[in-house]
């Protein structure tokens, strides 16, 4: 007679390893010696919170709720499209950061100092632009201790939130700050501003590595919210 063994999925990570990573993420974003290089890590690290979250929201054990827990459930949902919103028109001003920098390398070799500053202060109208995303109010779902799952979602939202809202930040600092920014005031000439040609490409590549992070961060929250509402539909 043959004997067939079930098997049980356990996630990678323990619910209290998730928890520690979040911590850990958290107090790394509210260091003041952040930089674009570790925002970039910080998104691969999300991206494998949410996935280790998905997880863990995938055991039978994890899948019965009481009505409140239900509602708090659905709560997330909604977040969860603010942040899709959010992390996807993030990804829309990288393009555009993108090709102003490209464009201000081209003026940059041309020697034509009046578009170089022309494109300057296109780069910091995208920042500024993405940064009033941020003032919007974000809703808040009321959290119950207990319910750990809830309490993970809330959190790692919160923190996500908190890692794009740093990401403008520190790009914003890249033009505006004398000791960090690409505008040197040795290469200034008749009021116009000079840039680095190579910071300049370097700051292309940091942009290319937070496009690139936020690309994988966006797939894996549809991914989380699709497994959300398959749970919320059973």
């Amino acid at each position: 007679m043959a004997f067939h063994q079930r098997s049980i999925s356990l996630p990678s990570r323990p619910l209290s390893k998730v928890e520690e990573e979040l911590h850990s993420l958290e107090a790394c974003i509210s260091s003041p010696s952040m930089t674009i290089e570790t925002i970039s890590d910080g998104l691969r690290r999300l991206e494998d919170i949410y996935s280790s979250i998905e997880e863990i929201m995938c055991l039978p054990t994890n899948q019965v709720f009481s009505s409140q827990q239900r509602k708090l459930l659905h709560g997330e949902m909604e977040c969860s499209l603010e942040l899709l919103d959010l992390c996807n028109t993030m990804n829309g001003y990288f393009t555009e950061l993108k090709a102003t920098i490209q464009d201000l390398q081209l003026s940059l070799r041309k020697g034509d100092d009046a578009v170089v500053q022309a494109k300057i202060q296109s780069y910091i109208r995208l920042v500024k632009k993405a940064k009033k995303h941020f003032k919007k109010t974000v809703k808040k779902v009321a959290s119950d201790e207990d319910f750990k799952m809830v309490k993970l979602l809330s959190e790692a939202r919160k923190i996500t939130t908190s890692l794009l809202e740093s990401t403008m930040h520190l790009l914003s600092k890249q033009i505006v700050m004398p000791k960090l920014s690409l505008i040197s005031k040795a290469f200034q000439k008749k009021n116009s501003v000079i840039c680095n040609e190579e910071q300049l490409q370097m700051l292309e590549c940091s942009i290319r590595d937070l496009e690139a992070g936020a690309g994988l961060l966006f797939r894996r929250l549809v991914q989380s919210r699709v497994t959300l509402l398959n749970i919320l539909s059973s």
